[in-house]
């Protein structure tokens, strides 16, 4: 099964559109246009397939866990004691 694969299969089980897979990608700083995407769910042998790399599908990943969770809590620093209000 490759990246390609896996991709439109998250993508139907969640039922996003093109403008929410944009916007996860946006959550963790990855930029991607509509027409990049569109390549990465086109059948393998359409001339404008584009292979689905490594790099894309985990920073889609990591901003689905964003969406669905909400943004990780700040860590305190290390020695400093928690203000207790």
């Amino acid at each position: 099964m490759t990246n390609n694969d896996i991709f439109k299969k998250l993508r139907v089980a969640l039922k996003l559109r093109d403008d929410d897979i944009i916007k996860i990608l946006a959550l963790v700083d990855f930029r991607i246009s509509k027409s990049e995407l569109g390549a990465l769910f086109r059948k393998e042998d359409h001339p404008n397939y584009v292979e689905c790399g490594d790099q894309i599908l985990r920073n889609f990943l990591n901003g689905l866990v964003i969406h669905l969770r909400g943004p990780m809590p700040a860590k305190a620093e290390k020695g400093k004691p928690k203000k207790n209000d």
